[in-house]
């Protein structure tokens, strides 16, 4: 769990509406790439543990029998189910509460994923209890932005050719510390050291063994508006609606105004960023 936070009810509050607009989308051949990593054949059940709004379990779904999307975000979890229901995918169902609350008698599960969720849980106590959900053999998989071996984001180069200029970042980060103050805000707390890494750590000490890793490369040119790059701001745990308070209008105005500054047509390009993947497997049961 990252130091110096702890979860309460307000995390992501206000955020599920702007999700899957907001936040760029994993590189395209990630299902492509469980598929075969992972010998997914249609059986077997997906424990999908943070869910959101059911992005990557909607995606996966078919592939398993069945899919558990299981986050303390109810807000997320309606998102979720509406978009099943808009794509007519029936082998999903969505259970509020938090990794902690596992087992939850929900059974056993082929693959349980952590996409972009793993750190924000008591890790050592929801690897543990994974472990004896998942069947033998069975995957624990972390999936977020691929990084290199020091941890940090491969880098991205936008074409010469590119029409519109990549969104302001820094920029927008100055302006959210300015309404908000210089430290890292999460729920009703503060982050104060950033996300943990060591995974491996973590999963040797829960009995995890057979790690692999895999990088799905992506790097497609893709467009985005500015209420695409507003969206993302607000599904940002660190920059929720509800932070804000009363502010909200004049940041938003800030926002956007920073926005149309930066591109005069509110249009900008971003790289797809490519995907990484964390396996690890359940041990065999021995004969």
């Amino acid at each position: 769990m990252v130091d110096g936070w702890q979860w309460d009810g307000s995390l992501f509050k206000g955020a599920s509406a702007y999700y899957e607009r907001g936040r760029l989308p994993y590189a395209p051949g990630f299902v492509e790439k469980l598929k075969v990593v992972l010998g997914l054949d249609g059986h077997g059940r997906l424990l999908d543990i943070g869910c959101g709004p059911g992005i990557v379990g909607l995606a996966l779904a078919p592939l398993f029998s069945e899919v558990v999307g299981l986050d303390p975000d109810q807000d997320m979890l309606v998102e979720a189910e509406r978009q099943a229901i808009r794509r007519g995918v029936a082998n999903t169902r969505w259970v509020a509460a938090r990794a902690e609350d596992l087992p939850a008698g929900l059974g056993t599960f082929r693959v349980a994923m952590f996409a972009q969720s793993f750190h924000w849980m008591a890790r050592d106590q929801v690897a543990s209890t994974v472990l004896d959900m998942l069947e033998p053999g069975g995957a624990f998989v972390i999936m977020s932005e691929a990084k290199d071996e020091s941890g940090e984001s491969l880098p991205r180069q936008l074409p010469q050719s590119s029409p519109y200029p990549v969104p302001p970042y820094p920029e927008i980060g100055e302006l959210i510390r300015r309404y908000l103050g210089s430290v890292r805000r999460a729920g009703q707390g503060v982050i104060a050291n950033g996300t943990p890494g060591r995974e491996s750590v973590v999963l040797a000490r829960a009995g995890f063994e057979r790690f692999e890793r895999h990088t799905v490369p992506a790097g497609q040119v893709i467009e985005r508006s500015a209420d695409d790059i507003v969206a993302w701001v607000y599904s940002l745990s660190s920059s929720a609606p509800h932070l804000f308070g009363d502010e909200l209008p004049n940041f938003d105005r800030d926002l956007r105004a920073l926005l149309e500054k930066t591109s005069s047509d509110n249009l900008f390009a971003e790289c797809l960023p490519a995907t990484g993947m964390m396996i690890w497997r359940k041990p065999q049961v021995e004969e």
